[in-house]
Parts: structure tokens; C-alpha cells; sequence
């Protein structure tokens, strides 16, 4: 029995990148960290474009821990944390951690900064207006 999905469409040729993309994502969530997205509203700028905010609760977690990169169309966050093996515990519930957290990214869109404050992970997005493009294909018809 062949499993079905959206993206066994007729009319959605070339989407199965995606949809193995899709797939590893909802694999490899396990919730940590909690994770805001947020729409910025442009400052009364005319044709700006639309601004998203990725924002993580990472408390614990240094600069040097952490790892935002594009691979792709995806943003990835990586954060690791080492554990000082110096250090005498009586009791330990905050346990050093490492985690990855991936976005997908639609075309056009790019990674406009990353700001580490108050144990907030904030990354900012910008989408660009897609550009409308009609192109007329010619049919020919043989001899």
C-alpha cells in the first residue's frame, strides 16, 4: 500500500525536496528550546519589506554555545553546552544540554542578524517582495 501525502499531487511537481524536508523536521522536534515567531511591522515605510522574528529562550546558554547558520533554505540553530567536570554538585537539575532547532526557509528570505540578551535568542528575517514575472512560452508546431 503506497502512503499518500499532499505533495503526491499532479499539480505539485518538483515539491519532493520539501516534502523529505518536512519530514526530518517533525522527526527531530522535541520541543527544546520554547520558541516565539513573530510578524515586525515596518515603521511606516513605504514598500519595506516584511520583517519575521525568531526568538528562542536559551538561558544558560553563552554566545560561544551557540551556532545560527543557513544551510540551504533552512535556518539552523545549534546550541552546546559543555559540562565543567571541576565542579562538586550536592544536587543538579539544571543538566547541561544541547540542542538544534531547524526553520525552513521560503525563497528570498534571509537572516538579517541574531541578538543574544536576557537569555532571549533573537534572529531576524526579512522577506523580500517576490517579484511578479509572467513569461510567455512559444509554442512551435512542426513542418
Amino acid at each position: 500500500m503506497t502512503r499518500m501525502t499532499p505533495f503526491t499531487s499532479p499539480l505539485l511537481l518538483g515539491f519532493d525536496a520539501m516534502e523529505k524536508t518536512l519530514e526530518r523536521i517533525a522527526k527531530g522536534n522535541d520541543g527544546y528550546p520554547p520558541y516565539n515567531i513573530e510578524r515586525l511591522r515596518p515603521d511606516g515605510e513605504t514598500g519595506a519589506p516584511e520583517r519575521l522574528r525568531i526568538t528562542l529562550a536559551v538561558a544558560g546558554f553563552s554566545e560561544e554555545e551557540l551556532d545560527v547558520t543557513t544551510e540551504e533554505n533552512q535556518l539552523v540553530i545549534r546550541g552546546r553546552q559543555t559540562d565543567p567536570g571541576e565542579r562538586d554538585y550536592l544536587y543538579r537539575g539544571i543538566a547541561a544540554r544541547q540542542f538544534q532547532r531547524t526553520f525552513v526557509l521560503a525563497d528570498g528570505m534571509h537572516v538579517s542578524g541574531a541578538e543574544l540578551k536576557n537569555g532571549l535568542l533573537s534572529v531576524d528575517l526579512v522577506r523580500p517582495e517576490p517579484v511578479r514575472m509572467v513569461k510567455k512560452i512559444n509554442i512551435s508546431v512542426p513542418d
